[in-house]
């Protein structure tokens, strides 16, 4: 009787321990009344991975596949553009830039294109078959000229229209899964292997790296606008630098929803609201600097996984351009 009664207690206390883990855990969020984001319809089962624009109006978003569309109405509609690639090369078009008429491509395996005429053409470039890592990042610092990033660690600049490049980097030898530029020329960037990441600052030559913030590994890491970084890690994981001038300093995590989906990206709106996208359509918004979240109405309907979220800078009519980019064609548009 005495066994009995001991299980019967353990049992109990099992069972109090779960339900007490239990509400630590957040498995619903309200959904917002309103969304800001519409779906635009495209044409395609490619991923969309990058969006730029040489104007209020006319801009191109790249994926994978070779996948380049143009739109000449700020992102409400968008149609197939193609390039000048030998049919047998199936490239992914990673990341796109413009600064007015100038504008570069980079994709993998190799490419870099340029145009200068706000991509009525683009001219392929060739690359040294010595170049560390591939393609990831490109960013048009002004006529002719860029930077160009790489899934080594990378950087190169060219100020001839891609003539000649120049190495900006001396240790270029470790693999990256993310890699970010500010718009100070700060580079940061993820290990391949998520273990730990890595910070590169204008007129360095070596980057430094970073411990994670905790035995989780780093999903993806980004520039907060008013200073300081943000973190995603697996296990849905969101942290904040606690102060800029100290990049060791984070938060306790901050777990809205646990639904068995990673986060895979995080942006400012104009609002200065925070978004989230990850799995399975996952696309939260908090106005409150991260203390409390809501699902998203629009995002939540779409059955794909949501893997980029871009804010651009200028306005059309007032409104200001944002987009949220998911695998299989998925588009959203900001409508604000």
């Amino acid at each position: 009787m005495k066994r009995l009664i001991i299980n019967c207690l353990n049992l109990c206390l099992v069972i109090c321990i779960g339900i007490g883990l239990g509400g630590c855990v957040t498995t619903k969020l309200p959904t917002a009344s309103v969304s800001p984001w519409e779906k635009v319809q495209l044409e395609t089962s490619a991923n969309p991975l990058d969006i730029a624009f040489s104007d209020a109006s006319h801009g191109f978003l790249v994926g994978t596949n070779r996948l380049i569309l143009e739109t000449n109405d700020g992102g409400k509609t968008w149609s197939e553009r193609q390039l000048e690639l030998p049919d047998e090369e199936n490239f992914r078009l990673i990341s796109i830039d413009f600064s007015g008429d100038e504008g570069w491509i980079v994709g993998q395996p190799g490419l870099v294109m340029h145009t200068n005429d706000s991509g009525k053409n683009w001219t392929r470039l060739v690359i040294g078959s010595q170049l560390p890592g591939e393609p990831f990042l490109i960013s048009t610092l002004g006529k002719d000229s860029a930077e160009l990033a790489t899934t080594a660690g990378a950087v190169y600049q060219t100020t001839n229209a891609g003539t000649t490049w120049e190495g900006k980097v001396n240790d270029a030898s470790g693999g990256i899964r993310d890699l970010r530029r500010d718009s100070n020329g700060s580079y940061i960037s993820v290990s391949s292997l998520g273990n730990f990441f890595a910070t590169l600052e204008p007129g360095q030559e070596v980057w430094e790296p970073h411990q994670r913030a905790s035995s989780k590994r780093v999903q993806t890491i980004g520039y907060k606008p008013e200073g300081g970084l943000w973190m995603l890690s697996r296990g849905a994981e969101i942290r904040f630098n606690k102060d800029s001038s100290d990049i060791e300093e984070w938060t306790r995590p901050i777990i809205p929803i646990t639904n068995g989906y990673n986060y895979l990206d995080m942006a400012w709106d104009p609002n200065n609201n925070i978004w989230l996208a990850g799995g399975n359509g996952t696309l939260l918004v908090s106005d409150d600097g991260g203390d409390s979240w809501k699902v998203d109405p629009v995002g939540d309907k779409q059955p794909s996984n949501l893997i980029r979220i871009l804010f651009k800078p200028g306005s059309e009519q007032g409104v200001n351009k944002g987009f949220v980019l998911g695998e299989r064609g998925t588009l959203l548009r900001w409508a604000g």
